[in-house]
């Protein structure tokens, strides 16, 4: 295969490749996945020894023990090393067993699923409440109930790809220029009165520019214009707001945002998907979601996300703490004249620019001692490669010096472009 294909090459190109059936296609991709590990730049499913801890060790080929400051968990708060949601997971296992063994429809609902409900529910000022085993497809499967070939989605142009995928099967969409209020506007008012339903679909927190939506603005256009809105605030749940609500606290939004989804798999520490709606909604989803009504109910170690969210409250210093170390990293790397772009939550990207410089980068910094991730195209646009760092509340001001340290290391061997 061309050598030169091989290094520009992303993962989009071996999505559909033309001519090439599931097993020529997975050959070619092994070629570029080999490819790039033959120059260190294919840092992806790195073996972790331990669990998702602010330093871990890394299983690597010739280097098997060496301790790395972790950047890639989004464990925000540090909760799923807290002892009293261990506590919690432990003995929901030994009261229940360790699986629910049913979809919720036909067995599978328990008590304690019931609660967690109840309790999500509550943290958001709301009545009613729904699990999903993951995040994904809370966003996937609600989506695809709610809205149908009727119906128009304006999709922010940075939404996870759940979202995406939750309406581009099911709905007519039109996407509007990341956190562009002109453009969505443009697409409210052209499209008004040709659809069912218009349903406006963003993210708290953006997981790659790592920004903030600007919803109280996008809860007046929705208003305006009569569109519903749909929010998945993953990223911001536990960072942001004065209690760690997010971004529907930011702005007063709790009764504004139709569809809130979110996941127990970053500041709660532990796995899964919700949905927040008005109760009708939820009642439809319950029997409509097909991820939802056709997959096995959440485990019985679910129960130790109840803790977790109690401890959003009960532990605000976590919150203090791990908006100390964003501030102070976030100084030290624009000293070091690097490029944050417009990040306002927990996850602080570095821009690198060329794909392949970024996995240089990336290759150095395991070489000083941090373990982070590196983001290219299609999850970022093809200029806009980036060294992306989560930041928790476990980490040290020790460990913010240790990544300081590593990057103005990786600049004397990389010239990466200036902060603007």
């Amino acid at each position: 295969m061309d050598k030169n294909f091989l290094q520009t090459a992303s993962f989009k190109d071996f999505e559909n490749p033309a001519g090439q059936h599931i097993y020529q296609k997975a050959k070619q991709f092994g070629e570029y996945i080999a490819d790039w590990d033959s120059r260190g730049h294919w840092n992806y499913r790195q073996v972790c020894l331990n669990g998702s801890l602010p330093e871990v060790t890394l299983d690597l080929p010739g280097n098997p023990n060496k301790t790395f400051v972790a950047t890639v968990f989004n464990d925000y708060l540090g909760l799923s090393q807290h002892p009293g949601v261990i506590a919690a997971a432990i003995a929901g296992i030994e009261k229940y067993g360790v699986g629910s063994t049913a979809s919720p429809a036909i067995g599978g609902h328990m008590d304690f699923h019931r609660d967690i409900e109840e309790k999500i529910a509550g943290f958001f000022n709301r009545k009613a409440a729904m699990l999903f085993t993951t995040g994904y497809t809370a966003n996937s499967a609600t989506m695809q109930a709610l809205f149908k070939k009727e119906d128009l989605a304006l999709v922010d142009a940075g939404v996870h790809s759940s979202m995406i995928e939750g309406v581009k099967y099911t709905t007519n969409v039109k996407t509007f220029l990341h956190n562009n209020l002109e453009h969505l506007e443009r697409l409210l008012k052209t499209n008004k009165d040709k659809y069912r339903s218009i349903i406006v679909v963003v993210d708290g927190v953006y997981s790659q520019p790592a920004d903030l939506a600007p919803l109280g603005d996008i809860v007046k256009l929705c208003k305006q214009y009569g569109a519903f809105l749909a929010m998945d605030d993953a990223h911001g749940i536990g960072v942001i707001g004065e209690s760690g609500r997010g971004v529907i606290e930011l702005h007063d939004a709790y009764k504004d945002v139709d569809i809130i989804t979110g996941t127990f798999s970053k500041t709660f520490g532990h796995l899964g998907g919700y949905v927040v709606a008005e109760p009708e909604i939820i009642e439809y989803l319950k029997f409509q979601a097909a991820q939802h009504i056709f997959s096995v109910a959440p485990t019985p170690a679910s129960v130790c996300v109840m803790k977790s969210i109690d401890l959003v409250d009960e532990e605000p210093w976590r919150k203090l703490k791990l908006w100390e170390n964003i501030n102070y990293l976030k100084k030290g790397l624009h000293d070091l004249r690097l490029n944050t772009e417009n990040s306002a939550s927990a996850i602080v990207p570095v821009i690198i620019g060329r794909p392949g410089q970024n996995a240089e980068v990336c290759k150095w910094l395991l070489e000083a001692g941090i373990y982070t991730n590196q983001i290219g195209y299609p999850a970022v646009n093809l200029k806009s490669a980036r060294i992306r760092m989560s930041i928790t509340a476990a980490h040290t001001l020790d460990h913010m010096d240790r990544i300081l340290n590593a990057w103005e290391w990786v600049k004397t061997k990389e010239n990466i472009k200036n902060f603007e």
